[in-house]
């Protein structure tokens, strides 16, 4: 016979079903929350827009990155050839051509002594009317040239990299 009552028996029958504690599942990370759909789609946003101004740097620097690419060359043929005269006549087309590139079109169509005077007034610091860049209005149509043009070169270069900002 039992001796225990027989609430106690069926008490401890009772504890004999139960499991242990268990802890619910770990929350899982999909489906995100909107919070962080919102925070994402803004991230996003921002990289694209950081992207499309890199780009656009990219773009308008292209004809600065171009005439110094140029004005090297030029260099190197003046350091060959020793022809003062064809370097300050590619210097001169250079110059124009980047004007064309980033000015507006009538500046491009200036000559002598207002040439000059936008070429400072953008940059060159009095460098071009009262400097070594003044030769840069008749040395070209010199057959020779007699000038020091290792500071033209100095001074075109200055004046492109002072320019690159410019927009078309």
């Amino acid at each position: 016979m039992n001796t225990q009552p027989a609430s106690t028996t069926a008490l401890a029958d009772a504890l004999q079903g139960l499991r242990d504690y268990h802890l619910p599942e770990a929350v899982s990370w999909w489906p995100l929350a909107p919070g962080w759909w919102m925070l994402l789609t803004f991230a996003v946003l921002i990289l694209a827009v950081f992207a499309w101004w890199l780009l656009r740097q990219h773009r308008r620097r292209a004809a600065a990155r171009q005439a110094i690419r140029e004005l090297t060359v030029l260099r190197t043929a003046l350091k060959q050839q020793r022809d003062d005269a064809a370097f300050l006549r590619g210097v001169s087309k250079l110059l124009r051509r980047y004007v064309l590139a980033v000015c507006p079109r009538q500046a491009a169509t200036l000559t002598g002594e207002e040439w000059l005077a936008f070429l400072d007034a953008r940059g060159g610091a009095g460098r071009f009317s009262n400097g070594p860049g003044r030769h840069l209005v008749d040395a070209p149509y010199r057959r020779t040239a007699e000038i020091a043009v290792d500071d033209i070169a100095e001074l075109v270069h200055d004046w492109i990299r002072c320019n690159r900002e410019a927009t078309p």
